[in-house]
Protein backbone atom coordinates (compact mmCIF):
# COMPACT_ATOMS: atom_id res chain seq x y z
CA UNK A 1 0.00 0.00 0.00
CA UNK A 2 2.79 2.39 0.89
CA UNK A 3 4.28 1.99 -2.58
CA UNK A 4 0.95 3.09 -4.06
CA UNK A 5 0.84 6.14 -1.77
CA UNK A 6 4.40 7.08 -2.70
CA UNK A 7 3.57 6.54 -6.37
CA UNK A 8 0.57 8.80 -6.02
CA UNK A 9 2.69 11.45 -4.34
CA UNK A 10 5.46 11.26 -6.92
CA UNK A 11 4.82 14.64 -8.54
CA UNK A 12 4.49 16.28 -5.14
CA UNK A 13 7.71 14.61 -4.00
CA UNK A 14 9.49 15.86 -7.13
CA UNK A 15 8.22 19.40 -6.54
CA UNK A 16 9.47 19.30 -2.95
CA UNK A 17 12.81 17.83 -3.99
CA UNK A 18 13.30 20.66 -6.49
CA UNK A 19 13.31 23.30 -3.76
CA UNK A 20 14.22 21.33 -0.61
CA UNK A 21 17.72 21.84 0.80
CA UNK A 22 20.25 19.05 0.79
CA UNK A 23 18.89 16.22 2.93
CA UNK A 24 19.83 16.80 6.55
CA UNK A 25 18.56 16.13 10.06
CA UNK A 26 17.04 19.60 10.50
CA UNK A 27 15.59 22.30 8.29
CA UNK A 28 14.91 25.94 9.04
CA UNK A 29 11.46 27.47 9.32
CA UNK A 30 12.07 29.48 6.16
CA UNK A 31 12.96 26.34 4.24
CA UNK A 32 9.94 24.53 5.63
CA UNK A 33 7.61 27.38 4.69
CA UNK A 34 8.79 27.28 1.07
CA UNK A 35 8.39 23.50 0.92
CA UNK A 36 4.85 23.44 2.34
CA UNK A 37 3.66 26.25 0.08
CA UNK A 38 5.19 24.54 -2.96
CA UNK A 39 3.19 21.40 -2.08
CA UNK A 40 0.01 23.56 -1.99
CA UNK A 41 -0.57 23.55 1.75
CA UNK A 42 -2.84 26.55 2.30
CA UNK A 43 -0.98 29.63 3.56
CA UNK A 44 -3.01 30.03 6.76
CA UNK A 45 -2.32 26.42 7.73
CA UNK A 46 1.39 26.84 6.99
CA UNK A 47 1.42 29.79 9.39
CA UNK A 48 -0.28 27.71 12.09
CA UNK A 49 2.22 24.88 11.67
CA UNK A 50 5.19 27.24 11.80
CA UNK A 51 3.82 29.09 14.80
CA UNK A 52 3.45 25.86 16.76
CA UNK A 53 6.99 24.76 15.94
CA UNK A 54 8.90 26.80 18.49
CA UNK A 55 12.44 25.97 17.38
CA UNK A 56 13.94 27.59 14.30
CA UNK A 57 15.54 24.31 13.20
CA UNK A 58 12.93 21.60 12.77
CA UNK A 59 13.57 17.87 13.04
CA UNK A 60 11.66 15.14 11.25
CA UNK A 61 9.93 14.00 14.45
CA UNK A 62 8.82 17.52 15.33
CA UNK A 63 7.36 18.11 11.88
CA UNK A 64 5.77 14.65 11.82
CA UNK A 65 3.87 15.42 14.99
CA UNK A 66 2.48 18.69 13.62
CA UNK A 67 1.52 17.27 10.23
CA UNK A 68 -0.29 14.35 11.85
CA UNK A 69 -2.16 16.81 14.07
CA UNK A 70 -3.62 18.50 10.98
CA UNK A 71 -5.02 15.09 9.96
CA UNK A 72 -6.68 14.40 13.31
CA UNK A 73 -10.07 13.80 11.66
CA UNK A 74 -8.74 11.92 8.66
CA UNK A 75 -9.41 8.39 9.89
CA UNK A 76 -10.24 6.23 6.89
CA UNK A 77 -13.40 4.51 8.06
CA UNK A 78 -17.04 5.19 8.83
CA UNK A 79 -19.27 3.32 11.28
CA UNK A 80 -20.69 0.07 9.89
CA UNK A 81 -24.35 0.04 8.95
CA UNK A 82 -26.14 -3.05 10.33
CA UNK A 83 -29.37 -2.24 8.50
CA UNK A 84 -28.55 -3.52 5.02
CA UNK A 85 -28.49 -2.47 2.31
CA UNK A 86 -25.97 0.29 2.96
CA UNK A 87 -26.82 3.24 0.73
CA UNK A 88 -23.94 5.46 -0.38
CA UNK A 89 -24.66 8.75 -2.11
CA UNK A 90 -21.77 10.01 -4.24
CA UNK A 91 -21.58 13.79 -4.64
CA UNK A 92 -19.14 16.20 -6.25
CA UNK A 93 -18.70 18.50 -9.23
CA UNK A 94 -18.60 17.18 -12.77
CA UNK A 95 -15.09 16.14 -13.76
CA UNK A 96 -13.94 15.23 -10.26
CA UNK A 97 -13.94 11.53 -11.10
CA UNK A 98 -17.26 10.49 -9.56
CA UNK A 99 -18.16 7.79 -12.07
CA UNK A 100 -14.75 6.11 -12.06
CA UNK A 101 -14.65 6.24 -8.28
CA UNK A 102 -18.08 4.59 -8.08
CA UNK A 103 -16.74 1.75 -10.21
CA UNK A 104 -13.70 1.37 -7.95
CA UNK A 105 -15.87 1.37 -4.82
CA UNK A 106 -18.14 -1.23 -6.39
CA UNK A 107 -15.12 -3.40 -7.15
CA UNK A 108 -13.96 -3.11 -3.52
CA UNK A 109 -17.33 -4.38 -2.31
CA UNK A 110 -17.36 -7.18 -4.88
CA UNK A 111 -13.91 -8.25 -3.68
CA UNK A 112 -15.39 -8.62 -0.19
CA UNK A 113 -18.17 -10.84 -1.51
CA UNK A 114 -20.87 -8.18 -1.25
CA UNK A 115 -23.56 -7.72 -3.87
CA UNK A 116 -23.70 -4.23 -5.35
CA UNK A 117 -26.28 -2.27 -7.34
CA UNK A 118 -25.66 1.13 -8.93
CA UNK A 119 -28.05 4.03 -9.40
CA UNK A 120 -27.48 6.47 -12.27
CA UNK A 121 -28.75 9.53 -10.42
CA UNK A 122 -26.90 12.09 -12.55
CA UNK A 123 -29.82 12.48 -14.94
CA UNK A 124 -28.67 15.95 -15.96
CA UNK A 125 -26.07 14.54 -18.35
CA UNK A 126 -26.79 11.68 -20.74
CA UNK A 127 -23.06 11.00 -20.88
CA UNK A 128 -23.00 10.32 -17.13
CA UNK A 129 -25.73 7.70 -17.46
CA UNK A 130 -23.96 6.05 -20.38
CA UNK A 131 -20.58 6.03 -18.65
CA UNK A 132 -21.93 4.47 -15.45
CA UNK A 133 -23.87 1.89 -17.48
CA UNK A 134 -20.65 0.86 -19.24
CA UNK A 135 -18.96 0.41 -15.88
CA UNK A 136 -21.89 -1.64 -14.59
CA UNK A 137 -21.64 -3.91 -17.64
CA UNK A 138 -17.88 -4.25 -17.19
CA UNK A 139 -18.24 -5.12 -13.50
CA UNK A 140 -21.29 -7.30 -14.17
CA UNK A 141 -23.42 -5.51 -11.60
CA UNK A 142 -27.01 -4.31 -12.05
CA UNK A 143 -27.81 -0.65 -12.57
CA UNK A 144 -31.01 1.37 -12.30
CA UNK A 145 -31.14 4.22 -14.78
CA UNK A 146 -33.59 6.42 -16.62
CA UNK A 147 -33.60 8.91 -19.45
CA UNK A 148 -31.85 12.26 -19.31
CA UNK A 149 -33.89 14.84 -17.43
CA UNK A 150 -35.79 12.28 -15.34
CA UNK A 151 -36.23 12.90 -11.61
CA UNK A 152 -33.02 11.64 -9.90
CA UNK A 153 -34.95 11.05 -6.67
CA UNK A 154 -37.06 8.45 -8.47
CA UNK A 155 -33.89 6.72 -9.66
CA UNK A 156 -32.57 6.66 -6.08
CA UNK A 157 -35.86 5.26 -4.76
CA UNK A 158 -36.07 2.55 -7.41
CA UNK A 159 -32.42 1.56 -6.85
CA UNK A 160 -32.93 1.10 -3.11
CA UNK A 161 -36.21 -0.77 -3.59
CA UNK A 162 -34.51 -3.12 -6.05
CA UNK A 163 -31.63 -3.73 -3.63
CA UNK A 164 -34.04 -4.56 -0.80
CA UNK A 165 -36.10 -6.90 -2.95
CA UNK A 166 -33.02 -8.76 -4.20
CA UNK A 167 -31.08 -8.86 -0.93
CA UNK A 168 -28.15 -6.71 -2.03
CA UNK A 169 -25.75 -5.39 0.59
CA UNK A 170 -24.51 -2.23 -1.13
CA UNK A 171 -26.23 0.55 -3.06
CA UNK A 172 -24.11 3.26 -4.71
CA UNK A 173 -25.96 6.21 -6.23
CA UNK A 174 -24.42 8.84 -8.49
CA UNK A 175 -25.64 12.46 -8.44
CA UNK A 176 -25.25 15.54 -10.60
CA UNK A 177 -22.69 18.20 -9.71
CA UNK A 178 -23.49 21.65 -11.01
CA UNK A 179 -22.13 24.15 -8.52
CA UNK A 180 -22.80 27.09 -10.81
CA UNK A 181 -26.50 26.53 -10.02
CA UNK A 182 -26.04 25.87 -6.32
CA UNK A 183 -29.63 26.59 -5.28
CA UNK A 184 -31.12 24.11 -7.75
CA UNK A 185 -28.46 21.51 -7.01
CA UNK A 186 -28.90 21.92 -3.26
CA UNK A 187 -32.67 21.46 -3.50
CA UNK A 188 -32.20 18.43 -5.76
CA UNK A 189 -29.72 16.78 -3.39
CA UNK A 190 -31.91 17.47 -0.35
CA UNK A 191 -34.84 15.83 -2.12
CA UNK A 192 -32.73 12.77 -2.99
CA UNK A 193 -31.71 12.45 0.67
CA UNK A 194 -35.36 12.65 1.81
CA UNK A 195 -36.49 10.07 -0.74
CA UNK A 196 -33.64 7.70 0.18
CA UNK A 197 -34.83 7.79 3.78
CA UNK A 198 -38.40 7.01 2.69
CA UNK A 199 -37.17 4.03 0.71
CA UNK A 200 -34.95 2.73 3.52
CA UNK A 201 -34.92 4.30 6.97
CA UNK A 202 -31.61 5.99 7.73
CA UNK A 203 -30.50 6.13 4.10
CA UNK A 204 -28.31 7.46 2.68
CA UNK A 205 -26.00 6.02 5.29
CA UNK A 206 -22.95 7.61 3.70
CA UNK A 207 -22.75 10.84 1.75
CA UNK A 208 -19.30 10.78 0.19
CA UNK A 209 -17.78 13.78 -1.54
CA UNK A 210 -15.38 13.28 -4.44
CA UNK A 211 -12.71 15.99 -4.73
CA UNK A 212 -10.29 16.42 -7.62
CA UNK A 213 -6.77 16.42 -6.16
CA UNK A 214 -5.43 18.44 -9.08
CA UNK A 215 -7.47 21.41 -7.85
CA UNK A 216 -5.46 21.51 -4.64
CA UNK A 217 -6.64 23.72 -1.80
CA UNK A 218 -9.21 25.40 -4.05
CA UNK A 219 -11.32 22.26 -3.62
CA UNK A 220 -12.04 23.37 -0.04
CA UNK A 221 -14.68 25.85 -1.24
CA UNK A 222 -16.44 23.07 -3.16
CA UNK A 223 -16.39 20.82 -0.12
CA UNK A 224 -17.83 23.50 2.13
CA UNK A 225 -20.64 24.16 -0.36
CA UNK A 226 -21.68 20.52 -0.51
CA UNK A 227 -21.33 20.13 3.25
CA UNK A 228 -23.68 23.07 3.77
CA UNK A 229 -26.19 21.60 1.33
CA UNK A 230 -26.66 18.12 2.81
CA UNK A 231 -23.78 17.34 5.18
CA UNK A 232 -20.82 15.23 4.09
CA UNK A 233 -19.78 12.06 5.92
CA UNK A 234 -16.45 11.44 4.22
CA UNK A 235 -14.17 12.47 1.38
CA UNK A 236 -12.37 10.70 -1.45
CA UNK A 237 -9.58 12.66 -3.13
CA UNK A 238 -8.92 11.59 -6.72
CA UNK A 239 -6.12 12.11 -9.27
CA UNK A 240 -3.36 12.68 -6.70
CA UNK A 241 -0.94 10.93 -9.05
CA UNK A 242 -1.46 13.70 -11.60
CA UNK A 243 -0.61 16.70 -9.45
CA UNK A 244 2.17 18.30 -7.43
CA UNK A 245 -0.47 19.61 -5.00
CA UNK A 246 -0.44 16.65 -2.61
CA UNK A 247 0.02 18.97 0.33
CA UNK A 248 -3.54 20.17 -0.20
CA UNK A 249 -4.66 17.01 1.59
CA UNK A 250 -3.51 18.63 4.85
CA UNK A 251 -5.50 21.79 4.09
CA UNK A 252 -8.62 19.87 3.11
CA UNK A 253 -8.55 17.68 6.21
CA UNK A 254 -7.81 20.58 8.55
CA UNK A 255 -10.45 22.91 7.09
CA UNK A 256 -13.28 20.38 6.95
CA UNK A 257 -12.69 18.08 9.96
CA UNK A 258 -14.03 15.18 7.89
CA UNK A 259 -12.67 11.68 7.32
CA UNK A 260 -10.61 11.12 4.18
CA UNK A 261 -11.70 7.63 3.26
CA UNK A 262 -9.67 6.93 0.12
CA UNK A 263 -7.21 8.57 -2.22
CA UNK A 264 -7.04 7.88 -5.92
CA UNK A 265 -3.56 7.36 -7.31
CA UNK A 266 -4.31 5.80 -10.69
CA UNK A 267 -6.98 4.42 -13.02
CA UNK A 268 -7.14 0.80 -11.87
CA UNK A 269 -9.49 -0.41 -9.10
CA UNK A 270 -6.54 -1.17 -6.82
CA UNK A 271 -5.38 2.44 -7.18
CA UNK A 272 -8.22 3.62 -4.93
CA UNK A 273 -6.56 2.98 -1.60
CA UNK A 274 -7.67 3.56 1.99
CA UNK A 275 -6.14 6.76 3.28
CA UNK A 276 -3.47 6.15 5.92
CA UNK A 277 -2.38 9.41 7.47
CA UNK A 278 0.84 7.93 8.89
CA UNK A 279 2.03 6.59 5.55
CA UNK A 280 0.96 9.77 3.79
CA UNK A 281 2.90 11.99 6.21
CA UNK A 282 5.94 9.74 6.06
CA UNK A 283 5.91 9.98 2.27
CA UNK A 284 6.09 13.77 2.52
CA UNK A 285 8.79 13.60 5.20
CA UNK A 286 10.90 11.24 3.10
CA UNK A 287 10.91 13.88 0.37
CA UNK A 288 12.11 16.53 2.83
CA UNK A 289 14.54 14.66 5.07
CA UNK A 290 15.39 11.58 3.03
CA UNK A 291 14.31 7.98 3.51
CA UNK A 292 17.40 7.01 5.48
CA UNK A 293 16.04 8.83 8.53
CA UNK A 294 12.62 7.17 8.36
CA UNK A 295 11.63 4.93 11.24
Amino acid sequence: MFSFIKKGLQKTIEAIAAIAPEKKAKISKDELENILLEADVEYDLVEIILRELYQNDITRDQLRSKLLATLAYAQNSLPDNPNKPTVTLIIGVNGAGKTTTIAKLAQHHLNKGERVILGAGDTFRAAAIEQLTRWADKLDVPIVSSRQGHDPSAVAYDTIESAKARGFEQVIIDTAGRLHTQTNLGNELKKIVRICDKAHTGAPHRKILILDGTQGSSAIAQAKAFNEMIGVDGIIITKLDGTAKGGSVFSIAYALSLPILYIGVGEQPEHLIPFDKYEFVDGILDAIFGEETAK
